[in-house]
């Protein structure tokens, strides 16, 4: 039995110009409304312990879809089955009374979940704890601020040990602390072998949690797949799509500003070619040497973070990357949580063209992004010779020994 399964589900939405439009279609039996197809034809079965990504642009319908699994939409064609206790985190408001207590609303989410009395008491301290919102909890959820919602709602919704976790970018909201501490959360609900579906515009995110992920466009699913292979082809959609190159951001002007407690943050971006720093840098396809050195801040507490970068080129398609975690390297740092990272391309592989280097600080086991650098320096590539593409690959030339030998003799002939 598949924890979710839609056949041929679709969901149209209707609307009205004037309140007593409704009422004269129906004594008239004359349409009098608007249609948008939200969804149509999805058949999807999605198996007990998956974790599915979701990506589209929006307004292509991933929240409808979600809600239909969740079971707060009822689908307009089709079936939705689904099996096992549901959890969702779906856009910011829902789920909660706003004039009750969140106290009340926790009890009241877990009665609608179908837990007892006695189950909410016992998961009640630990909901309490992990949301961290203190006196607040006795407080009406109106006069939460939008991350004190979202660690609220996302505490209830994992720890009532869902079978079936729903999230639709809901933790775009938190604070960069309670977001490491979320996924965190979500990778150990994963691990426990309980089925996710994970909607976010962190195509890095989906790639690196979920291992399938679907592209939905226009309503309809366009790409079902290993994660890379439909990142890929969802990030190839949106490069053609893009019709301008990234504006220009320098070091640390382009990064954000996060408190360091709970957290990490970028310090400082230099990139270096023949002893000389800035944003544009010239550089030459294999003389260049090029280094980038990436500072930070961080909590002592945590684990020390990861670095990764990315070259962009002037459609914003991530051309390669690197990564400290991917390449097997732990960084270190000082007692006070600064630390300092350097990577060197030497003979610079990349061909004539405009690039762009991004830059990432992430968590230790590169999923959690702290910070990030977008755009941070921009890199002027030129080159000698006619090679065509995007990169001078590194090559050594052979042939037939016999060959070369008749050859050499013919010439010396």
């Amino acid at each position: 039995m598949s924890a979710i399964v839609l056949r041929q589900a679709g969901k149209q939405y209707v609307s009205y110009a004037h309140e007593w439009d409704r009422l004269w279609e129906v004594l008239t039996r004359r349409p009098r409304h608007r249609s948008f197809q939200a969804l149509s034809d999805i058949n999807l079965m999605v198996p007990h312990g998956q974790v599915l990504g979701i990506v589209g642009k929006n307004g292509a319908g991933k929240s409808t879809l979600l809600k239909l699994m969740a079971g707060t939409l009822l689908p307009s064609a089709g079936s939705v089955e689904v099996n096992g206790r549901v959890a969702a985190l779906l856009e910011l408001g829902s789920g909660f009374h706003p004039e009750m207590t969140g106290r009340e609303n926790v009890y009241l989410t877990g009665a609608i979940m179908g837990l007892t009395q006695a189950e909410i008491d016992r998961l009640y301290p630990e909901i309490v704890a992990f949301a961290g919102i203190g006196e607040f909890i006795d407080q009406p959820v109106k006069t939460y601020s939008s991350g004190m919602f979202v660690r609220l709602a996302f505490a209830v919704a994992t720890c009532v040990e869902p079978d079936i976790l729903i999230i639709d970018e809901a933790l775009s909201v938190g604070d960069g602390a309670f977001a490491r501490k979320s996924f965190e959360r979500i990778k150990a609900i994963r691990d426990h072998g309980k089925t996710i579906l994970f909607c976010s515009h962190s195509l890095y995110q989906v790639e690196a949690i979920c291992n399938r992920v679907i592209w939905i466009d226009q309503g309809r699913v366009r790409v079902d797949g290993e994660p890379a292979a439909v990142v890929t082809a969802y990030n190839n959609f949106l490069a053609g799509e893009a019709s301008a190159s990234p504006d220009a951001a320098t070091g640390v002007a382009a990064m954000t500003a996060l408190p360091v407690h709970g957290t990490a943050r970028l310090t400082g971006v230099v990139a270096t070619v023949g002893g000389k720093n800035g944003s544009p840098l010239e550089l030459e396809t294999g003389r260049s040497d090029l280094q980038i050195t990436t500072c930070f801040d961080s909590d002592p507490a945590l684990p020390c973070p990861s670095v990764a970068l990315a070259f962009l080129g002037e459609d914003q398609r991530i051309v390669t990357s690197a990564g400290t975690h991917n390449d097997g390297l732990t960084l270190a740092r000082d007692p006070l949580g600064r630390g300092e990272v350097s990577v060197i391309f030497s003979k610079f592989p990349l061909l004539k063209g405009n690039y762009w280097l991004s830059v990432y600080l992430l968590g230790e086991d590169g999923v959690h992004v702290y910070d990030q650098a977008f755009a941070a320096v921009e890199l002027r590539v030129s080159q000698r010779g006619l090679e065509q593409g995007l990169v001078s690959l590194p090559r050594r030339w052979l042939q037939p020994a016999g060959v070369g030998a008749d050859r050499d003799r013919q010439q010396s002939l």
